[in-house]
């Protein structure tokens, strides 16, 4: 894959639910190593777009490609095996069991005792706190459940072991949702930190200020139709939250310079 080779592209991306079109014909993009806030009002289709992306949905039409290669995402095993993570605002974690285990949940580590595998603990545990430490997250005690965490530290959790196992991209849905003002800053920390770790970050939120401090680009949506994509260079926050509840793109970012030969 060349360097001009987007990680992640939509093309044409149509999904509807009977005789409901949810999504009109979206092309959307993510870069290597990029951070790409994806926003739109309630129901404007950006929750749609990544369920398909992470193979909960199949498009009605488009086509998606990974790496520059097509590629056919029918369940979220398909999504994973490509290097897709999503951290769901539920964030998928079993809040009785210890962080380590959450952390290695599926891919845990075993040692033989005579005929017997056993979970391997001691190294799960270690390599836990030394994985988090890595992407600058401090944990108490690896062994602690999960239950005992703040929503920030379970964020932390979530979105450290993304960077651990080596993914490519991964999706934040609503990272910062009900969370204070500190543990929001170390979230939006993570974030950018998963970034410089090589990984792309897909950001779904409503807080277009949280959005706006991490994102590289901003691609916007509404009622099933993108409105555009736009650098953080070119757009303000203001403009930003006019065109999520409008779905309007402001007069001046719609003028296109002219071009002519020399």
């Amino acid at each position: 894959m060349s360097a001009a080779t987007p990680l992640v592209e939509m093309r044409g991306i149509q999904k509807s639910f009977g005789t409901v079109n949810v999504l009109r014909g979206i092309d959307f993009q993510v870069d290597r190593q990029e951070i790409v806030g994806l926003l739109g009002d309630n129901g404007a289709g950006k929750s749609t777009l990544i369920k398909i992306l992470t193979g909960v949905h199949t498009p009605t039409k488009g086509e998606i490609f990974f790496e520059g290669n097509p590629v056919r995402i029918t369940s979220p095993h398909d999504a994973r095996d490509l290097g897709i993570e999503t951290v769901y605002q539920d964030l998928a974690l079993v809040p009785l069991m210890s962080i380590a285990r959450n952390f290695w949940l599926g891919q845990e580590l075993t040692r033989n005792i005579g005929p017997v595998s056993v979970l391997d603990k001691e190294v799960m545990s270690n390599r836990t706190r030394e994985a988090l430490l890595d992407v600058g997250i401090h944990i108490r005690n690896p062994d602690e459940p999960v239950g005992s965490l703040s929503g920030g530290e379970r964020q932390s959790i979530a979105i450290g072991r993304a960077v651990y196992f080596g993914k490519k991209l991964l999706i934040l849905d609503e990272p910062t949702s009900a969370l204070s003002v500190g543990e929001t800053r170390k979230v939006l920390d993570y974030t950018y930190a998963a970034k410089e770790r090589g990984l792309s970050v897909i950001f779904i939120t409503h807080n277009i200020g949280h959005v706006h401090e991490v994102a590289d680009r901003f691609t916007i949506i509404s009622h099933g139709q993108k409105v555009g994509d736009f650098r953080k260079d070119e757009v303000t926050e203001m403009e930003v939250a006019h065109m999520v509840m409008t779905g309007e793109v402001p007069e001046r970012l719609r003028l296109v310079p002219e071009t002519g030969d020399d």
